[in-house]
């Protein structure tokens, strides 16, 4: 079995965000971690006879198959355009699935995230969709979460600019969580990218949004947090971000609106940087440019 195959089944039978399994496959290659984990070499730990168990049920073939039946494509750190910038994490991901234009994947390295609340102010929905249109501007592409709220306005902010931006899924790309958005992410997948680290039918639960908020902080060049509550989840992506040394801001808001607790609550915990405009944030990201 060569390297693909064994890293695509794994890849189907492993949960994303495990330090253990990353750091084998790293160490050992997927082959071996593969043939150790069918052969019972790990015992019980890290759920490994759960995975044993997965493996045996599919071949490599089989998952690339279910993959494309969805009209997507795997991508490893094996390929010429996998972002090196997720070696930054300390779990970076055995792969990832991508639905939409390849040819975008290289534009990841001048990039954005935008987060925030599910449940945004009009002021927090405008700040999203003009900080997304600002960004498109520069030719940077934005990349958020997909969900409702302050992802969404970045995502067409940055689709009415005309820009590349690349929505980071918590489920598998069947499942459309949430359902609301489903022209959302067909518009996405026709001009920016689709991004996965579960297979088509695997669902959204609460776990897998917060293990796929490191992709997010870890894709991008700097993370902007528009509105969020005192513990939203989008503090969880900043925080992710600032352990890899990416710059964080945070736009502010009124003093007395929940919706702004937790920007606010960054700013003073000097975690992220207040920016007001787009070209404020240009000015901090602008000279981690490769361009």
């Amino acid at each position: 079995m060569n390297t693909f195959l064994a890293r695509a089944q794994l890849f189907s039978a492993i949960e994303g965000g495990s330090i253990f399994w990353s750091n084998e496959i790293i160490t050992r290659g997927a082959i071996e971690v593969r043939d150790r984990i069918i052969a019972g070499r790990y015992g019980e730990q890290n759920s490994a006879l759960k995975i044993a168990e997965r493996l045996k049920l599919s071949r490599g073939e089989e998952v690339l198959a279910e993959i494309s039946k969805a009209g997507a494509f795997i991508l490893t750190p094996e390929d010429i355009d996998w972002p090196l910038s997720l070696s930054d994490l300390v779990a970076p991901p055995i792969a990832l699935l991508i639905k939409g234009q390849r040819e975008y994947l290289p534009d990841l390295i001048n990039s954005i995230s935008i987060v925030g609340t599910r449940n945004p102010t009009p002021y927090g929905r405008r700040i999203a969709e003009d900080f997304g249109a600002g960004v498109a501007d520069h030719e940077w592409a934005v990349i958020s979460g997909g969900a409702i709220g302050i992802d969404a306005a970045a995502h067409n902010g940055c689709l009415v600019g005309e820009g590349v931006t690349v929505a980071v899924l918590g489920g598998g790309f069947n499942k459309n969580y949430p359902a609301a958005h489903e022209k959302l992410f067909a518009e996405i997948s026709e001009s920016g990218l689709l991004i996965s680290e579960v297979m088509p039918d695997v669902p959204a639960i609460p776990h897998r949004f917060l293990t796929r908020n490191r992709l997010i902080a870890a894709l991008s060049k700097a993370t902007i947090v528009v509105e969020a509550a005192f513990r939203s989840g989008s503090l969880r992506t900043a925080r992710d971000a600032a352990e890899i040394f990416r710059p964080v801001m945070a736009v502010p808001g009124p003093i007395n609106s929940p919706t702004s607790e937790g920007c606010h609550r960054l700013i003073s915990e000097r975690v992220a940087e207040l920016v007001s405009s787009v070209s404020e944030v240009m000015e901090l990201v602008k000279p981690l440019s490769i361009k």
